[in-house]
């Protein structure tokens, strides 16, 4: 083995089985045979499945990695509908050059990350493209979960009145990558990476039918997430905007960046829609599961007569919250 990728490593010759059986099989596990696709056992029951690709720029960062950041993302992907996720798929572009001490590290943490999760990654394929065509590692990932009988989660099942439920402080995951990339000095910041299929199936436990949708909000943030649920459902929503938790070190770093903390990414928190009623509830579950104790009812459904976000701001007026325009912070994940 070299030290770093070579194009040989992408021929399918002798170089890719060695980079295959000295690297990748090490860490994520043999199958009893190596074939072209997965053969699996799964109940006859309804499958989830999504697919997702992980760019982000550095590739460690602060609390993560490329590799534990595609497992969650495609694991949190799955949980948002309220699927137990079984199965994941990891294809991986590497460029020519790519340390290959590197590319063990983003792997064993794939491979930690899905044990502790409970998953199995359980098929995948490489390519090697020429120096300059990527950007070191590029991961695409596939996943298949198991949706439990009765289990039907939505924008369409919204409802006025709903209560908005926020799992944790915000922002954190895009400020730390964004600190790491620009070599910036900012104590305190750690990616939020993480996991939530625990937490969804807790809520779901405790809450049944009044849980009527869920979206981790990803890529554009809060906001963007809240108006891609207030599009998709015809709903407005009422947010409040000194209920949104945001950490200080985060708070301090996006005031002295000039940046909005409800447009940057996470990577572990939830928006949760529950019914009227049932917030206090649904936050006592999410300390009990042991999710950060900032987690908070940070608005309402008003009604379903427009597609629309209003924040209440900290100054008691109010204004429409919009979706993020352009990209201001590409390669977060």
């Amino acid at each position: 083995m070299t030290k770093v990728v070579l194009l040989d490593h992408g021929s399918g010759g002798r170089a890719s089985q060695e980079l295959i059986e000295g690297l990748f099989l090490r860490h994520l596990g043999r199958p009893e045979q190596l074939l072209d696709a997965a053969v699996l056992k799964a109940p006859s029951e309804r499958l989830a499945f999504t697919t997702d690709s992980f760019v982000v720029d550095p590739i460690f960062f602060p609390g993560g990695d490329i590799g534990s950041l595609a497992v969650h993302g495609t694991i949190n992907d799955l949980a948002m509908v309220g699927a137990d996720p079984l199965f994941l798929s990891a294809g991986f572009i590497l460029e020519e050059g790519l340390s290959l001490e590197e590319l063990e590290a983003v792997v064993a943490s794939m491979a930690r990350a899905a044990r502790s999760a409970g998953v199995c990654i359980v098929t995948g394929d490489t390519k090697v493209v020429p120096r300059g065509k990527a950007d070191r590692i590029f991961i695409n990932t596939a996943g298949i979960g198991l949706l439990p009988q009765g289990v039907s989660l939505g924008p369409d099942r919204i409802r006025s009145g709903d209560e908005i439920i926020l799992s944790g402080p915000i922002a954190e995951h895009g400020l730390a990558v964004l600190s790491a990339r620009e070599g910036l000095e900012l104590e305190g910041l750690s990616s939020d990476t993480a996991p939530l299929h625990a937490l969804v199936k807790a809520l779901l436990s405790g809450l049944g039918e009044d849980l009527h949708a869920l979206r981790d909000p990803t890529r554009g943030g809060l906001a963007t997430a809240l108006n891609e649920l207030a599009e998709t459902s015809g709903s407005r929503f009422i947010v409040f905007e000194d209920t949104v938790p945001i950490r200080d070190e985060v708070r301090f770093g996006c005031e002295l960046l000039g940046l909005d903390p409800l447009y940057l990414a996470n990577e572990g928190r939830l928006i949760a829609f529950v019914s009227r009623g049932r917030g206090k509830e649904a936050l006592q579950i999410l300390k009990e599961e042991g999710t950060n104790p900032e987690s908070a009812i940070i608005g309402y459904v008003d009604s379903h007569d427009r597609a629309q976000v209003i924040l209440k701001t900290v100054y008691g007026g109010e204004r429409i919250l919009p979706m993020l325009s352009g990209e201001p912070l590409p390669r977060i994940c």
